[in-house]
This record gives structure tokens, sequence and C-alpha cells, in this order.
């Protein structure tokens, strides 16, 4: 049964129907209802819901827009439903709570990709400078085995392959925004580094000489990483990612579809 029937079969006999709720009013009471009980602590990151009636009467609200709520927060991350078992708190991890910032991101016209971009930038610049204070030894190693892998790339006279060397990029940036510390700063970066892909995938096909540009400005960053030389890494970063944006801004709209 539906809110808007319960709401109906609930009216005096006699007297005239109630009006019926706002189902999004509702939901938004599951919502804050439930995000407060997180906030507050009593409700904890794996903890599990009240039974279905009781949480529906303790929020004040009909158990068809008690699921309607749970649904909304599963959808962001903050709840999962277990066959049989009944519905939890997730571990409320960043990455997880940030993960639908990336579909937002999507919906974004091609031709706005440079304010990505530039959004973009100012998070990994901040990265790089907190990743050279904090990165250990470990992190510069992979750090240094992953641009080690695509030196040949730059350096040789046969056709570059551009999709390892994408890869080699993503995976150095991820390598700088883990090494920062800061999860919710890493989740953003991912959920916006993600869109940029194709453009930054356009460049490196149509700008010649590019990727060795790239390559020697990703040397540059890991060698101020080497040093923990906070500043130094944010130059070098932001200088690195204004070069991509300046590109998007010069191309709106590229790379065509497929």
């Amino acid at each position: 049964m539906s809110a808007e029937s319960e709401a109906v079969s609930e009216a005096p006999e006699g007297a005239a129907p109630a009006p019926l709720p706002n189902l999004q009013s509702r939901t938004d009471t599951v919502v804050d209802g439930i995000k407060g009980m997180i906030t507050s602590g009593s409700l904890r990151a794996g903890s599990r819901l009240p039974v279905e009636k009781d949480l529906a009467l303790e929020l004040g609200v009909s158990r068809s827009s008690l699921r309607e709520g749970v649904r909304a927060l599963a959808s962001m991350g903050v709840l999962e439903t277990r066959q049989g078992d009944g519905t939890y708190v997730t571990s409320l991890d960043p990455s997880l709570l940030l993960a639908p910032m990336s579909f937002l991101v999507d919906l974004q016209d091609v031709s706005d990709m440079s304010h990505v971009q530039a959004v973009r930038r100012v998070l990994e610049t901040e990265a790089a400078g907190r990743a050279a204070i904090t990165i250990g030894d470990e992190a510069l190693d992979e750090a240094e085995s992953i641009l080690a892998s695509v030196d040949p790339l730059t350096t040789t006279g046969s056709p570059p392959s551009y999709d390892a060397f994408i890869e080699a990029d993503i995976a150095f940036h991820r390598v700088v925004s883990h090494a920062a510390g800061n999860p919710a700063l890493e989740a953003l970066i991912e959920a916006l580094s993600s869109r940029t892909l194709r453009a930054r995938t356009w460049r490196a096909i149509t700008e010649q000489g590019v990727l060795a540009v790239t390559h020697g400005e990703h040397r540059a960053i890991l060698h101020s990483l080497r040093l923990h030389d906070p500043e130094g890494a944010r130059l070098r970063m932001g200088t690195h990612l204004l070069a991509v944006q300046d590109f998007m801004h010069e191309h709106p709209g590229s790379p065509p579809v497929g």
C-alpha cells in the first residue's frame, strides 16, 4: 500500500480525506532522521537499523515512506540492505559516500570540462603539497616504478602507446593523492579525475611532443616529493594540471564522441 493510500484509509469514517502527504517530504524526514541517528552516535558504521515497524514509528512515517528513505540512503552509500538479514549502516568511507559525485560530474556538458579540470587542479595541487610532507619510501618507489614503465614511450622513435601512457598517468596521480593522507580529498580527486580522461587522451594524441613534456612534469613532481618540498610539489603539480586545463579551454567539446 502506498503512503498516499495509507493516508486516505486512516481518515475517520465520514470525514473528508486528509490532504495527500508530500512523499518527498516524508522521504526527507527519513533521510534526516537516520542521518541524525548516525551523527548522534546512536547508529554507527556497521550498525543494523531497528526493525522496519519500530523505526517507522520512531520517525513518525509510514513504512512505505521509510522504505523510500532507505532506498535513497542506499543510493548515497550510507545504507546497505542485506537480503534476509536487514539494513545496515555502511562503513561510511569517504570513497563510498563521494562515489555518486562522479555520476553528477559525468552529467556535465563536455564543453564545461575545463571548469571540472580547474577544480581538479586546486584539489590535486593541495594533495601534492600534503603528500610531500607525509609520503613514505614505499609510495615513492611505487611512483618511480610507474614513471619508469613509460620512460621508453618518451625516448624512442616508435609509435607511442597512448593507452599505456594514460594508465601510468592515472596511476601516478593516484599514488600522490593517496599519499596526501586525506581520504575525503582523495575521493574528491578520483571523482573529478575520471571525467577528464578523454580530454587528456585527446591532448596526448593531438599535441606533438606532449608525452615527453607531461612525463617531464611528472618527474619534476616526483623530485619535489623525494625532497619533501611541499611548496615545490604544489607549484609543479599546479603548473602540470594548468596545461591540461588550458587545452580543455581552447578545445571545448573535444574529443569527439567515439
